[in-house]
């Protein structure tokens, strides 16, 4: 394998040490199915980092997000499958094949020009695999919310999309409107009628962020931790004051959730 950086050789000796025989017994065991949760769980870690805009905390979950590529891509060498020289050239050979207007004379005017002419290459090759839908490329396992964002991503590349923001909340507006009757209806089916469609609702809130540049996991966990935040001080105060939340009204509750809000603002 060609060399890389001191540090990404030395990372790589690292894995090839503990998967070796006489290495380290855990890491020898796992397979790439053991190791897909924690791809995963290590992706969600490098998220958070970002979020929290905390730089020295997105390097570490950077290296332990690339621990866990260098992890399966030893054991595709075991198998015989691929090593680490194969996923760097093949990624780098599909960015410069994407990217003609930097690496050809092929001209943009803007980011969306990019995106579509990205999914046009992506159209051209899949005529040659297996993949037929443009929706190929999006995979089953992400999380459903995420996955609606990228499938309508996928879709407004290929000209299948509202033209104005406005026309996407008139949407959002009918399918409320809709869930509403399933809610109020009497029908036998009326528990499978409003899961469908607080199904509708939810994709097209997913359509209003991609609309609005604002990826959907990102914004949910960022409210995730706002409540949780609040809701922790709420039970705080309440601790403080010697009483318990489940004793207290919901006026009272509302109450704290206020106060600890007032003291969010003081604080930013």
């Amino acid at each position: 394998m060609a060399a890389m950086s001191e540090a990404f050789d030395r990372l790589v000796d690292i894995m090839d040490r503990l998967r070796d025989p006489g290495g380290c017994p855990w890491d020898r065991e796992q397979t790439l199915d053991s190791l897909a949760s924690f791809l995963i769980e290590e992706a969600y870690e490098v998220v958070e980092a970002v979020r929290l805009g905390q730089g020295s905390k997105l390097s570490e979950e950077l290296g332990d997000l690339l621990l866990q590529i260098i992890f399966m891509a030893r054991i595709g060498r075991e198998r015989g499958w691929f090593d680490l020289d194969d996923v760097c050239g093949g990624i780098s050979e599909k960015m410069v094949r994407r990217h003609p207007h930097v690496f050809s004379n092929r001209a943009v005017s803007d980011a969306d020009e990019v995106v579509r002419n990205w999914e046009d290459i992506k159209q051209a090759e899949r005529a040659e695999s297996t993949e037929k839908s443009a929706l190929d490329g999006v995979p089953d396992a992400l999380p459903a919310l995420l996955k609606a964002y990228r499938m309508t991503e996928k879709a407004s590349a290929l000209g299948f999309d509202w033209r104005r923001t406005k026309d996407v909340m008139e949407k959002l507006r009918e399918e409320v409107a809709e869930l509403d009757l399933a809610l109020n209806g009497g029908d036998d089916d009326r528990e499978a009628r409003v899961r469908e469609e607080m199904g509708d609702v939810l994709f097209v809130m997913a359509n209003l962020c991609r609309k609005l540049g604002v990826e959907p996991e990102t914004a949910l966990q960022g409210a995730n931790s706002r409540f949780k935040h609040r809701f922790t001080g709420m039970e705080q105060i309440a601790r403080d004051d010697g009483v318990s939340l489940r004793g207290m009204s919901l006026e009272e509750q509302d109450e704290l959730w206020d106060r600890v809000k007032a003291e969010e603002r003081e604080g930013s």
